[in-house]
């Protein structure tokens, strides 16, 4: 189960996928942060996902807020996968599943016998580095729920 709202959100440093070092301490004071986990770049649903992002980040950039995507894939991965779909934010490399393990975003199994990839969830983190919102799907191959997104990035 995801980490609930109201707790302190675990920092950390990933490598986004220009090979830069994002740190969730970078925006603390300055931005609201959402975090969207997802199992598999170049996956339907992922694909998905995080188009709905691309397509909806200027809602989100107007309310203060930073979008990341995080994934167990390599920054080289997802750095074709930024191209591929013009994603306009920064996607985070937790190859060595760190993150997803300090967010309980960890599924063990997913499909076709692969183990450790990151549930599909997302998390709205204020200011101050609390968590607003909270949210990991039941089933991988079902897309978070943006409107309650939305409206959690509102309330900030």
């Amino acid at each position: 189960m995801a980490i609930p709202a109201g707790q302190t959100a675990p920092d950390f440093k990933l490598f986004n996928s220009e090979k830069k070092e994002v740190s969730l301490s970078d925006f603390k004071g300055n931005h609201n942060v959402i975090i969207h986990f997802y199992p598999q770049a170049f996956t339907g649903t992922c694909t998905a996902q995080l188009c709905n992002m691309r397509d909806n980040l200027n809602f989100y950039t107007s309310l203060g807020c930073v979008v990341l995507g995080i994934s167990v894939d390599s920054i080289f991965t997802l750095a074709e996968f930024k191209k591929q779909q013009n994603y306009n934010f920064d996607l985070l490399s937790d190859f060595n599943k760190e993150v997803s393990t300090a967010y309980d975003m960890l599924m063990e199994n997913f499909a076709f016998g692969m183990k450790g990839v990151s549930k599909r969830g997302a998390f709205v983190i204020n200011k101050e580095g609390v968590i607003a919102y909270s949210e990991e799907t039941a089933n991988p191959g079902v897309q978070v729920d943006f409107d309650a997104i939305k409206a959690a990035v509102e309330k900030l």
